[in-house]
């Protein structure tokens, strides 16, 4: 089984997606559907994906659950709650009996967009995160490279709850620098209950001249740190498209990831993490 562990979609006709502002966005404002993945998918010999949040409304995850529900390329769903919410587990145990509710995997808040550079470390959302580990499901953390420290004490003060770091904590890949991002990243490597994705890397590189040599620093950083059987491949679909298609950006991690490690970072360690 080949997982694409991160991928979007939207309608924008039954919300608007906020953050698609600016001419450089401007490819992803219309529609993305579970159909327009599926032969792209199928093309890569993909055959289960994780669909994960993009806004943080409450109604968008009963959607994705109901996608999950009805396609079958659609194995898991990382999903949004207020963690910070009083009742939190209360709805956590409420998504999961929804249609589809058993699809949903983990949960994911947009970090990087919060001002607080310790919001990961608020009491309100620790409550939430102990729900979470409770609940069985995992927390993707989707954090700018400068945030990594608070990542790495949230994960310390949770060892029961699995971390998955989406796109390698947003390394600087269109500078070339590695620090002090290298440091952070096998800081957090360092705690068990770790995991990455390998993902959303060509749109942190130069979108129009990345290369894969360009990406290869960063992939191997992550691929000492973690080991294969904490990697896993994510396409990070339709984002990717600003800068290649789905097949370039597939190919490109297979080539970044020695045939003896692929089956598990394009399988079985997504499969184990999300229980797919």
């Amino acid at each position: 089984m080949t997982v694409d562990a991160h991928h979007h979609v939207w309608d924008l006709s039954v919300r608007d997606q906020d953050w698609l502002s600016g001419p450089e966005l401007q490819p992803l404002r219309r529609n993305f559907t579970v159909e327009d993945l599926e032969p792209e998918a199928a093309a890569a010999g993909v055959t289960r994906t994780v669909l994960v949040q993009t806004v943080t409304v409450p109604e968008e995850t009963p959607e994705f659950l109901l996608l999950a529900d009805t396609h079958d390329l659609v194995a898991g769903v990382v999903g949004w709650t207020d963690l910070t919410r009083p009742d939190v587990a209360d709805e956590l145990a409420r998504l999961g009996e929804l249609p589809g509710g058993s699809c949903l995997k983990g949960i994911r808040h947009q970090v990087q967009g919060e001002p607080d550079p310790e919001w990961l470390l608020r009491p309100d959302v620790g409550r939430g995160l102990t729900a979470l580990a409770d609940a069985g499901l995992v927390y993707d953390l989707i954090v700018l490279a400068r945030q990594l420290p608070s990542a790495v004490k949230a994960a310390e003060s949770h060892p029961d709850l699995t971390f998955v770091l989406d796109h390698l904590g947003k390394p600087p890949i269109a500078s070339g620098a590695l620090e002090p991002w290298a440091t952070a990243v096998r800081t957090l490597a360092a705690l068990p209950n770790t995991v990455c994705k390998l993902s959303g890397m060509v749109t942190e590189a130069d979108p129009a001249s990345w290369t894969v040599d360009d990406l290869r620093p960063y992939a191997e950083t992550v691929l000492d740190a973690f080991g294969p059987d904490r990697l896993m491949f994510g396409s990070d679909w339709p984002v990717c498209v600003l800068a290649g298609t789905y097949a370039e950006v597939f190919d490109a991690a297979a080539e970044l990831i020695a045939p003896a490690d692929r089956t598990a970072v394009f399988g079985t360690t997504a499969t184990r993490v999300y229980g797919l």
